[in-house]
């Protein structure tokens, strides 16, 4: 068992023991994650880099040998603007394609660090609480590890998913209505059997664990990679529980601390309208009202997006790059696939939302606009 880097709360700077988030801004009613410290990345060659989370070891902060099914690396595709439609003049519209991570999202990065992680500790059991993605590849590198996995799930989950988890040999618990009474059966597991948590579990939601999260930052790393020398304007992130916007607001962090990017891009949080708190906290007036928002969320076709609160890492990043959050409707949630799938790509509802947000922000002429592709949609089309 190998000792793990101390956590510390990203809003009060207390120091934390569990993956429960800081307990003293919960009080306060405010979910806050506790991160390690930043990584340096003075002297990496980052036109060396050969992308994925373990394509800079020294940047997460697991110590053991890496549990790997070769995540990372994934495409950017350029997509279509009304430009290329003899249109008017606009920017570039990117979307990169967390779809072709081996379990088909980009929580693969988060679960092959965190179950390194687990196995650094000494479990023998992971958990997670999921809707689908997280489920499936918490499943796929457990079972890499050799570890027991138990996802904690709801009725709501599509059939591709669920056969998904189950294919892969995890043990999956349903809990039927609302992510609360997943996350509290969760939450009694952790404290009675001491299994290793994966994702959220506590109320309210400061956003998965923390070591895991550190995987995320390989896509801040890759898009500085691919697109070195050039100005990239935004990132556009699908949001929920903004583990994957905070981590890749941490990795172009590091990068320009080490004066490897110019700029930090400005990142932009993308939502369901019938889920969109972050939007609603950003039309406030102060950060002190703005971590304290709270929304009525209802079901949405992206159904992997979905919370009441800003978490504040969230808030945080999106604070440091001057960013925004949009909100947009089922409907034109839906009408973004169908424009995605006549250019080859399926990508489930809640990674279109990012590019929908996206393909606005690049009517501006000469701008560079990346979306984060979340998800593959073809696992919504099994059953």
């Amino acid at each position: 068992m190998t000792s793990r880097p101390p956590l510390h709360c990203l809003r009060c700077a207390r120091a934390a023991d569990s993956f429960a988030g800081c307990r003293t801004c919960a009080a306060e009613g405010i979910g806050v994650n506790t991160m390690p410290p930043l990584a340096d990345l003075a002297g990496v060659d980052l036109a060396a880099y050969p992308g994925g989370p373990w394509g800079l070891p020294t940047a997460l902060p697991v110590s053991g040998p890496p549990v790997t099914l070769g995540e990372g690396n994934t495409p950017c595709v350029r997509l279509r603007t009304d430009r290329d439609q003899g249109g008017s003049a606009e920017g570039e519209l990117w979307l990169k394609y967390e779809g072709a991570n081996p379990t088909g999202s980009h929580k693969d990065r988060a679960m092959a660090v965190g179950v390194a992680a687990a196995v650094a500790a000494g479990a023998d059991t992971v958990v997670a609480a999921s809707s689908g993605n997280a489920g499936a590849a918490a499943a796929a590198y457990a079972a890499r590890a050799g570890l027991r996995c138990v996802v904690f799930t709801n009725e709501r989950v599509p059939a591709g998913l669920r056969a998904q988890i189950d294919a892969l040999g995890a043990e999956r618990r349903v809990h039927p209505g609302a992510a609360g009474a997943r996350n509290a059966a969760m939450a009694q597991a952790v404290e009675e059997h001491h299994w290793y948590p994966l994702t959220s579990y506590s109320s309210p939601s400061p956003g998965g664990n923390p070591y895991a999260n550190e995987g995320y930052k390989s896509v801040a790393y890759e898009l500085a990679r691919d697109f070195a020398g050039r100005w990239l304007d935004a990132v556009v992130v699908p949001t929920s529980r903004a583990d994957l916007l905070a981590g890749i607001g941490r990795g172009f962090r590091e990068l320009a601390a080490a004066g490897l990017i110019a700029h930090e891009p400005r990142l932009v949080a993308a939502e369901p309208s019938a889920a969109a708190p972050y939007t609603a906290a950003l039309r406030r007036p102060d950060r002190a009202e703005q971590e304290r928002t709270r929304v009525a969320a209802q079901p949405t076709v992206a159904f992997s997006l979905g919370e009441e609160r800003p978490c504040w890492q969230g808030l945080d990043a999106l604070w440091r790059t001057a960013g925004a959050a949009v909100a947009l409707d089922d409907e034109a949630i839906t009408a973004e696939g169908r424009r995605l799938a006549a250019e080859g790509l399926v990508l489930e509802p809640s990674s279109a939302v990012g590019s929908a947000v996206a393909r606005d922000l690049a009517r501006t002429p000469g701008s560079m606009v990346v979306a984060i592709g979340t998800a593959t949609g073809l696992k919504g089309l099994v059953g």
